[in-house]
């Protein structure tokens, strides 16, 4: 959400505040102007984040070309100088960690924003709403992911650290402080050890290097996890989600609900349910995470949306649950379901997948986009402001999607050269078009073009107990040099 990843988001909630859905900011990782020689930086991830001896390690490179379009090739993973094995690039769904609601990553791993900024969300020092991306103060480089919330975004460094600004009210910057912050921030606690991050609504939740989540903000429904359900708790700072302190191996946030893959492809939900969002067959509260009915095993992704959920499968199917007024689950219906059923048409070759408030989009292996659910703003991509209860094929985006974000009620896709285009509510220059005109159509970013990232990877099994230092090679090839990357794991007995 990152929805919220918008995605993939104060005290008691200020009544007046505008509706994070309706005015969330794009983020999207977009390059500068080409440069004569195209760098690459590599990322190495290992999930879970400590494992136990027998049992298989996921190895996973993330290639980012510089300035040259998608890496392409293969990666080398090893371990003290002894290889591993190797895995083959690809770039289709591959970026979807530097895509959220209206923030840019450049290609040098700076950070852009637009949109609506009256609680300094933009994050370059002021409160005036930006059509157009515009720095964001003291991140000029060094940037790997982005996500959004309603009123706030969080970045997270090559180093692990994540660093916040924007609305405050409910603690989500995690600085221990509940003042506005027009420009980053470090969270306190997450320096170092993060690799991935998620902002909800008012509340963000982290997954640590070790495979533990810790949330922190507004913890008035049980959004983050820890055991409280309280309106009127704010956390400050992070605290660690109940029941998991390892094993997870990726996390999401929706409105006011968070939830995560675990290891073995388990997915838990915990936070608001009044709509059946946690997907546990129930509509109770929970402010611990519970199992996702159905899901035991074999969930590739998950992908909070408002006030609903969908995952992608390990056979790369899509199933929703939660909220179907606008028939956002696209079983072809509108009957709210408190546990997942199959998405209409998407059986199989899913590869990414992203949330809004009331809609959604996945990302098939070939590049095709295929969207559905509410559509007051055309945000659909059909041309039309027709809700659709199943997906629809985007016109114009059959072949050559790179990554997907998602913002409460709009769209953007990179797409092959790194072109950017939107399309949606634009009330607040959600678009980074220069505009404020809701487009049906999509309509490109001026200027920019998007960062490609590919990625890698690889199962193993073959690592002793003991603690060992992975990496992964990138050679170089046609457009870009090479690079590498390295990551700490343990095996124990």
């Amino acid at each position: 959400m990152s929805f919220f990843t918008i995605s993939c988001m104060s005290g008691v909630v200020a009544a007046a505040a505008p509706r994070w859905l309706a005015v969330a900011i794009l983020s999207l990782s977009l390059a500068a102007p080409a440069v004569a020689a195209s760098a690459s930086r590599t990322r190495l991830m290992a999930q879970p984040g400590s494992s136990k001896a027998g049992l298989a390690v996921k190895l996973i490179a993330e290639v980012d070309g510089l300035g040259g379009g998608a890496p392409t090739g293969t990666v080398s993973f090893s371990e003290g100088g002894v290889a591993l094995g190797a895995g083959t690039l690809s770039a289709f769904g591959a970026g979807q960690a530097t895509l959220a609601s209206a923030c840019a990553l450049t290609s040098v791993g700076g950070v852009m924003c637009w949109g609506y900024n009256e609680f300094g969300a933009v994050g370059d020092g002021t409160t005036t709403d930006r059509p157009s991306p515009v720095a964001v103060s003291g991140l000029s480089g060094g940037v790997v992911a982005i996500t959004t919330g309603a009123l706030h975004a969080c970045a997270l460094t090559v180093a692990g650290a994540v660093l916040c600004w924007g609305s405050n009210a409910n603690g989500q910057i995690g600085d221990g402080t509940m003042t506005n912050r027009l420009t980053p921030v470090a969270v306190s606690g997450l320096s170092s050890g993060v690799v991935a991050i998620a902002a909800g609504q008012f509340h963000n939740c982290a997954l640590t290097s070790a495979g533990a989540v810790l949330c922190w903000g507004w913890d008035g429904l049980g959004q983050l996890g820890d055991g409280v359900e309280n309106y009127y708790v704010n956390r400050l700072t992070p605290v660690g989600a109940w029941g998991l302190s390892s094993g997870v191996v990726s996390i999401t946030a929706g409105d006011n609900h968070s939830c995560a893959v675990m290891r073995g492809g388990a997915a838990r939900c915990w936070g608001q349910n009044h709509r059946g969002q946690l997907g546990d067959g129930t509509t109770t509260e929970r402010s611990k995470p519970v199992a996702v009915t159905g899901l035991a095993g074999g969930v590739a992704a998950i992908m909070a949306g408002g006030v609903h959920t969908c995952a992608v499968t390990s056979a790369h199917a899509v199933k929703c649950w939660g909220y179907n007024y606008y028939g956002q689950v696209g079983d072809g219906t509108t009957t709210t379901r408190i546990t997942p059923v199959a998405v209409s048409g998407l059986s199989s070759g899913v590869v990414a997948l992203a949330a809004g408030y009331g809609h959604n989009c996945a990302l098939k292996g070939d590049g095709g986009l295929w969207c559905w659910g509410r559509n007051y703003f055309g945000q659909v991509g059909d041309r039309t402001t027709t809700h659709r209860a199943t997906p629809v094929s985007v016109p114009g985006h059959t072949r050559g999607v790179l990554a997907i974000a998602l913002g409460g009620d709009h769209s953007c896709v990179s797409v092959g050269g790194g072109i950017v285009r939107c399309w949606g509510n634009n009330w607040h220059g959600e678009l980074g078009d220069g505009t404020f005109k809701n487009r049906l159509a999509p309509a490109p970013i001026p200027g920019f073009t998007a960062l490609i990232r590919a990625r890698a990877s690889m199962l193993t099994n073959s690592l002793a107990v003991g603690s060992h230092t992975l990496q992964a090679s990138f050679p170089g090839d046609a457009a870009h040099s090479a690079s590498s990357g390295s990551q700490s794991h343990s095996i124990v007995p």
